[in-house]
């Protein structure tokens, strides 16, 4: 399978940090840039060097002329402006997906590597659809009703599944490092057949090549007492131009980052997690064990996405899982 092309999310973003590079790099401050070039919204170039709105060639022609650039970097960054504005063509790779999981995978396309943590869930690209569903489920108690998505939950799972092949894709899968708490995996985090479950498959995947995990466990001092207080992740891709990416899931919030400051010490939060952690073969023992010490205490899942399926089935079905 080819590497999945960039999303128009991806390509806004670049195109964002190449016209603001630009405009600095001729002098040239917001408010003179909008009165010279006669546009009347002066939020119009913000939104454009935020990656914050579908950028229009004409638009961002005149910012290039404006800008003095030579045809060949005038003729690159309208061919990423057209590519930032083909949100048709994206849709079509995930028909089934709500609006709020596409623009996780769209921020997932294009990926090198992805290195994340959560404090109390799974990280989504792990989770089976069980495991899912409860988290779905539980989520939507919180506030049900006003500003609650209409979907319904099986609906939610199945648009999240369709994620995680992104871990088996060939040959182009990103390297993927996640940091698991024990505490995710604990009694509070679901009925006992759908933590046997997902355990199982936490299992298969650390056997993944480009796949690596690290469990965290309850009692393990990070740094000098350190205490992650968020969920987050970092994207890196495979387009070395395209900026690297910092997600922090706050909750029922989430927010994007590509400041180099920010990135640095998530960084750095990251780095000290995994060398906290149980390495990777500590970490495969200690699922396996896991695994085996719930095997009694889970029968055959009955969970409200359907019954379980064989290793290599869930595999296939797979797909990113969070309540983001």
């Amino acid at each position: 399978m080819p590497p999945a092309a960039p999303s128009p999310i991806l390509r806004r973003r670049r195109l964002g940090v190449e016209l603001r590079r630009l405009r600095e790099a001729a002098g040239l401050t917001g408010d003179q840039v909008i009165e010279r070039i006669g546009w009347a919204s002066a939020s119009k170039l913000s939104r454009l060097e935020n990656g914050r709105s579908r950028p229009d060639p004409q638009d961002v022609g005149d910012l290039l002329d404006l800008y003095g650039v030579d045809q060949a970097v005038h003729d690159e960054l309208l061919g990423i402006t057209g590519e930032a504005g083909d949100m048709r063509g994206w849709l079509k790779n995930f028909p089934v997906m709500t609006q709020q999981q596409r623009s996780w995978a769209e921020l997932e396309a294009g990926c090198a590597e992805i290195s994340e943590y959560n404090p109390v869930l799974v990280p989504g690209l792990l989770q089976t659809p069980g495991y899912a569903q409860v988290r779905i489920v539980s989520a939507r108690q919180v506030g049900a009703g006003a500003g609650e998505p209409d979907d319904e939950p099986e609906t939610e799972v199945q648009a999240r599944m369709a994620r995680q092949s992104l871990l088996t894709r060939e040959p182009h899968a990103p390297r993927y490092t996640a940091v698991l708490e024990e505490a995710a995996l604990g009694r509070r985090a679901g009925p006992p057949e759908v933590l046997h479950e997902q355990l199982l498959q936490l299992c298969e995947l650390a056997l993944l090549p480009n796949v690596t995990l690290h469990v965290l466990l309850r009692d393990t001092q990070i740094g000098n007492w350190y205490l992650p207080p968020t969920a987050f992740s970092v994207y890196r891709f495979a387009d070395p131009l395209d900026p690297e990416t910092l997600a922090i899931e706050g909750g029922f919030t989430d927010v994007m980052s590509t400041e180099a400051i920010a990135l640095n010490r998530y960084k750095v939060v990251f780095e000290w997690l995994c060398t906290s952690a149980l390495n990777a073969e500590d970490t495969l023992s200690w699922l396996i064990e896991s695994t085996g010490r719930m095997t009694e205490a889970a029968p055959p899942s009955t969970v409200a996405f359907g019954p379980a399926t064989a290793p290599t089935q869930r595999r296939r079905a797979s797909g990113r899982l969070t309540d983001r």
